[in-house]
């Protein structure tokens, strides 16, 4: 059953992102050929502070899934329902919270940043652009952590991607009419509410159990304020850039941050979704046994850090020549830059190389224990960010964050290895080390070969060639590095294709 839902959440998932993908290239380009750089700076500003009332959450969702692993994993329906009554009273809190942070931010704002853009017209974008965080928070926040521990997470990708492909067909044509801005983020505002809408027919469908009149377990919860300190510092972590592009450089700075941050943030979202499908899994299985988790643990981190360079290397590789295509006829700033890829990749691999590691102290509930890492790791970036923005711009603020990532990511990895696993850091390193020496050699390969890309056509071509060829290679070397993770993995992949046949063997009887 965790392999099955575990595969439906990766299918799903990689479904949902590239519809989202696809639709979400058009959207940039047009706010910048229609609008200008400054217009998309702008807006990317708004949107990234809106994410900090995010915070208002913190701690909540996190600490609530990592409770419920064990009673998902039982079927004990009382805790579950005792748990998630505790939660729904933290997320009604956090929604009115929500909407009154969005208020004044919508005052606030105007008041404090110049732009072409009327303000009256920033204050509704901004109230259109908040508002349905803060109902969603309020009416299905418990729900959604619900489906995430029982592995379920398809239903809720479901959802959003249908939600996502009318958002973003509904904007590219409001933008190619060439309507007012305000049109168009209503229109996220209003598919929000639909969500809230789909949400709620499938929890009456499907949870008649659920009870949330049942007395809250506020104890499972207990350690969210230390969970909401990991959830601060991660926000602030992945956030200040724009923030700090917006204060010390200019929105057309920001402008340009952003388009080289968005190929990025879909990597993410694709490794993300790929990490999301197996962490339910993961964390059920850390209940059930040591041994069996760690066999599980370590082949999930070899083929899921094989996947993160791949992806990584083809990005690197094919991003200069897109960008070139995507900013031909925006010509209000340059966005060809050698060295901002460069940095961008150092900061993806060390963010992501280390989930696993991140994904087994979450698991374990070692919140407190971590919480004053995860401080400094904020404090160390926001301060050389800071620091180097001043001295190298738009360099100096992802400058600040490899500092503060090269710190953290190692104490990760040296936790979780140390203390949960018991055993040598170095094995999680060596894998890094593997996988860095791979991706130096297929890079310095790939410019030797001077790759002519004219048009998006021979990016998608080319990208899926890369694609095929470079995958199999992360996953061969690793498997070749790690016998024993490879023969635990083969294993296990006939034993599913076993299961898979008997299934189909006997539902092809009963239909006879």
């Amino acid at each position: 059953m965790k392999a099955k839902r575990s595969m439906l959440n990766l299918g799903f998932g990689l479904t949902s992102q590239v519809i989202t993908i696809i639709l979400g290239f058009f959207i940039p380009r047009l706010i910048m050929v229609n609008y200008g750089s400054e217009a998309n700076g702008l807006i990317a500003s708004i949107v990234q502070i809106i994410s900090y009332f995010a915070l208002l959450e913190a701690g909540v969702g996190a600490a609530s899934l990592q409770a419920l692993y064990k009673p998902v994993a039982g079927n004990d329906r009382s805790h579950i329902n005792s748990i998630l009554a505790a939660t729904s009273s933290y997320y009604k809190k956090t929604g009115i919270y929500y909407f009154i942070s969005v208020v004044l931010l919508a005052v606030i704002y105007p008041l404090v940043i110049h732009s072409e853009i009327s303000s009256i017209s920033v204050v509704v974008i901004i109230l259109f652009s908040g508002l349905g965080g803060a109902i969603n928070y309020y009416f299905q926040g418990k729900f959604r952590v619900l489906l995430i521990a029982e592995g379920k997470s398809y239903i809720e990708t479901s959802i959003v991607t249908v939600a996502n492909i009318l958002n973003n067909v509904v904007r590219i044509i409001l933008l190619l009419q060439g309507v007012n801005i305000i049109a168009v983020q209503a229109s996220f505002f209003v598919l929000t509410l639909l969500q809230i809408v789909a949400f709620y027919i499938y929890a009456k469908r499907h949870y008649k159990w659920m009870d949330l009149s049942m007395t809250p377990d506020f104890a499972a919860i207990g350690q969210k304020n230390s969970v909401m300190v990991h959830e601060i510092s991660y926000l602030i972590f992945r956030n200040t850039d724009v923030l700090i592009l917006t204060i010390f450089t200019n929105l057309k700075i920001v402008s340009i941050y952003v388009m080289y941050n968005m190929i990025f943030t879909i990597v993410d979202n694709i490794v993300q979704t790929v990490n999301g499908s197996v962490k339910s899994a993961l964390g059920q299985s850390y209940h059930e046994g040591k041994e069996a988790f760690v066999k599980f643990y370590d082949a999930y981190e070899v083929y899921f850090m094989g996947l993160i360079f791949s992806i990584l290397t083809v990005v690197y590789i094919l991003i200069l020549p897109f960008m070139r295509l995507y900013t031909a006829g925006v010509n209000d700033v340059n966005y060809i830059n050698f060295w901002l890829p460069i940095l961008f990749v150092v900061i993806k691999l060390l963010t992501n190389a280390r989930t696993s590691s991140n994904n087994l102290i979450t698991i374990a509930g070692h919140f407190r224990n971590t919480q004053f890492r995860s401080i400094l790791e904020s404090a160390i970036n926001l301060g050389a960010s800071i620091v180097f923005v001043i001295f190298f711009g738009i360099y100096g603020v992802l400058m600040g964050t490899i500092v503060a990532l090269l710190y953290r990511s190692i104490d990760i990895v040296v936790y979780a290895s140390r203390v949960l696993l018991e055993r040598s850091p170095w094995i999680t390193f060596r894998r890094w080390l593997t996988n860095v020496a791979v991706f130096a050699a297929i890079v310095f390969i790939t410019t030797k070969l001077n790759l002519s890309i004219t048009s998006y056509t021979g990016v998608i071509l080319w990208g899926a060639l890369l694609g095929v060829i470079i995958l199999p290679i992360y996953f061969l070397v690793g498997s070749l590095m790690e016998r024993e993770v490879f023969l635990y993995t083969w294993s296990y992949a006939k034993k599913f294709r076993t299961k898979l046949k008997l299934k189909r063997k006997v539902a092809a009887g009963q239909t006879l």
